[in-house]
């Protein structure tokens, strides 16, 4: 399974539209844009989690620089999330 970043992506765009952009290279286990915890909108990028690696792969070179939503996207492979220390909530 690979875990693919989408960055630069249009502020109005659904997790649903996201699925469908990378459907045609292979199947999509889930597809998720990363919202604002305080405003609720979107931060303009997301995750698409596919099944094989090889769709991954094709996904991610034949997605990397073209226009989504009007919008040229940013594709890779995504890193692992890097723990940083919670800011105190007050």
């Amino acid at each position: 399974m690979t875990n693919i970043y989408v960055g630069n992506l249009s502020y109005h765009m659904t997790d649903d539209q996201l699925r469908d952009a990378f459907a045609e290279f292979g199947t999509v286990n889930s597809a998720r844009i990363i919202m604002d915890r305080d405003t609720g909108r979107s931060k303009g990028f997301g995750f698409v989690e596919m099944e094989n690696d090889g769709e991954a792969q094709e996904a991610i070179t034949k997605m990397d620089g073209q226009e989504i939503d009007g919008r040229p996207v940013k594709v890779n492979e995504a890193r692992p999330r890097e723990e940083r220390p919670r800011r105190p909530s007050w």
